[in-house]
């Protein structure tokens, strides 16, 4: 008889739901890295994935959702990069992580470009906000357990991932891109400076 206080099973993903998803992801990062986003369609997306349109719809809902989803490792990779920055504080220099984390968007600018620029994606923008603001609250909350002040965090979290994306699409969308380190550098006193009034 089995065991009634075991642990459920996850469910299994059918490996050729996984197969048809992976070619999905992959031909919609392609198409998003060559063309504006509001000029790829789900047939686009078919076609370069050979895979029936109808089946696209089998998965996702819409080709936003689509995108997003493709998307998710690459803003995991970003935020664990984040991650490792300490919070500015107006006091130092440019930690060397913090630069890691432009090097890392200027090695897909156009994919970001895309993706945060004027004809961008709402959704994807959306998800690095939830996603930046969640790791900012996390090392907040970490301090504030030694001073015993929750107060405002999740306000601070959401200001800092704001003030950050901001300063991201402002670097992404100016007519000349500068080079990742100086980025670095300039972005580390503005995020400082917002830092302290948030």
């Amino acid at each position: 008889m089995p065991d009634a206080t075991a642990a459920p099973l996850t469910k299994r993903v059918d490996p050729r739901v996984r197969r048809t998803r992976a070619l999905l992801r992959t031909a919609a990062l392609e198409l998003a890295a060559q063309y504006d986003w509001g000029n790829i369609t789900i047939a686009h997306v078919a076609d370069r994935a050979t895979i029936n349109r109808a089946t696209v719809y089998q998965h996702y809902s819409d080709l936003e959702s689509l995108l997003v989803d493709a998307m998710e490792d690459e803003l995991t990779g970003l935020v664990a990069l984040l991650a490792r920055c300490p919070l500015p504080d107006g006091t130092g220099g440019t930690p060397a992580e913090f630069a890691d984390v432009f090097r890392h968007v200027e090695s897909q600018v156009v994919l970001y470009r895309r993706m945060l620029g004027p004809c961008g994606s709402a959704r994807f923008m959306n998800r690095l906000q939830q996603l930046v603001a969640a790791q900012v609250e996390q090392r907040l909350t970490a301090e504030a357990a030694e001073t015993r002040s929750l107060v405002g965090i999740t306000l601070r979290g959401h200001c800092a991932a704001g003030a950050f994306i901001g300063v991201l699409r402002h670097w992404l969308t100016s007519p000349e891109l500068v080079p990742a380190e100086t980025m670095a550098i300039d972005a580390w006193h503005a995020l400082s400076s917002t830092n302290r009034t948030c």
